[in-house]
């Protein structure tokens, strides 16, 4: 709704159809799926003020909002501009606390058919992994948790190896299933060699870690592996 009581959305009981629209100068995004769980995405930037209200008829099960505001000074960590889709600043709206296991139907479901985490090892993986990953880096878990049938990794990067597009200090890391494949711990550091994800519309860019990626425990060891793998890859285009 706009400052002027204007719904865009969703207003005066009515519930509008899936699709693209465009308010407050930007055009938004709205997906609803066949189980009620709703997404409105937008690029940005708005010219103008939006109040986003919530009507619960059942138990709130959370809300998941993501925002950014003007660039600002960042960590040396930063290496480039910011992209404009995938934002690391992220918080949570609802009654489970952030370090409780969110309970989603579709994660314990897809669970019960996960088979054996089949994780090749050995220096050739390395070298393909490295080679073929969009991101290279070093990161400690915050947080986990299971949305619909993916795994969310909370992370902060440490250090970076080799990363096509630009990094920042605090990012998610997507895994396609709930299967705990691979095994990551909270408050862990791991080695992860990571895929560029966007999708179809554009309107979603995230870091994309595969069943069979790369994910390691960080060690000095695994830095001296992985510097020798950089020497025999072909530099990827600059951050």
């Amino acid at each position: 709704m706009e400052a002027n009581q204007h719904y865009v959305l969703n207003g005066k009981w009515a519930v509008d159809q899936p699709g693209a629209f465009e308010a407050a100068g930007t055009q938004w995004h709205y997906s609803r799926t066949a189980n009620g769980h709703e997404t409105l995405e937008a690029a940005g930037p708005t010219s103008k003020d939006l109040f986003i209200m919530v009507l619960f008829q059942e138990e709130n099960l959370s809300i998941d909002y993501q925002y950014w505001g003007p660039r600002k000074q960042t960590l040396h960590l930063v290496q480039g501009e910011a992209h404009a889709l995938r934002q690391p600043q992220a918080r949570e709206v609802g009654d489970q606390h952030p370090e409780e296991p969110a309970d989603f139907p579709e994660a314990t479901a897809a669970m019960r058919l996960c088979g054996k985490c089949d994780l090749r090892r050995g220096k050739s993986q390395r070298l393909h992994h490295y080679c073929n990953s969009d991101f290279v880096f070093r990161a400690r878990i915050l947080s986990k948790r299971y949305v619909g049938s993916e795994t969310r990794y909370d992370v902060q990067v440490q250090q970076t190896y080799r990363n096509r597009f630009p990094l920042r200090s605090r990012e998610y890391v997507w895994v396609p299933n709930t299967c705990d494949c691979p095994y990551l711990l909270e408050r862990r550091e791991y080695l992860f060699m990571a895929r560029n994800h966007v999708n179809f519309e554009q309107t979603l860019n995230r870091l994309l870690l595969q069943r069979d990626g790369y994910a390691r425990p960080w060690s000095p060891r695994e830095d001296l592996l992985l510097r020798d793998a950089a020497q025999r890859c072909q530099p990827g285009p600059p951050a």
